[in-house]
């Protein structure tokens, strides 16, 4: 499942009634593991008061899906759900939920790390940062995550 949401959300919230809802989870799953990435108040050295976060309609939640599609095929998901802010954010507001259900802990890990940098470096969003002290800047470049395994 993916959800594009122009407004702020309640990560815990959402995979609480996400998994709710999904009754052939129930009783299938051993993990889950759930991130949540919030905006944070600075970037390469400037302080941040906020974002605009803009998407294309259509195109990002079938790069989402096929994500979401290709971490399935690598570890044995039972469900997963995606969820990401779109428009004005500030910072400590939730922008990305990333929750994946599996049997066992490891999978809901990787499976989850993988969805997550996947998505920083994938997805067709795009960031214009509110600075403090300098107006706007498009972000060129999402921070690094990954393992240096993968």
């Amino acid at each position: 499942m993916v959800k594009i949401s122009p407004r702020p959300f309640d990560p815990w919230a959402e995979a609480r009634e996400y998994q709710h809802a999904a009754a052939q989870m129930t009783g299938k799953f051993g993990a889950t593991n759930l991130f949540v990435g919030t905006m944070r108040d600075f970037n390469e050295g400037d302080d941040v008061v906020g974002m605009t976060l803009e998407y294309y309609p259509g195109m990002t939640e079938r790069a989402l899906e096929n994500i979401v599609r290709e971490a399935g095929e690598r570890w044995p998901i039972i469900d997963a759900l995606v969820v990401h802010r779109v428009g004005d954010i500030r910072p400590g507001e939730p922008i990305v939920l990333v929750a994946v259900w599996t049997s066992h802990r490891g999978d809901a890990f990787d499976a989850a790390r993988h969805i997550m940098e996947a998505l920083k470096s994938r997805a067709p969003f795009w960031k214009k940062e509110w600075l403090k002290a300098k107006g706007e800047r498009w972000v060129a470049r999402n921070t690094d995550g990954y393992l240096k395994s993968e």
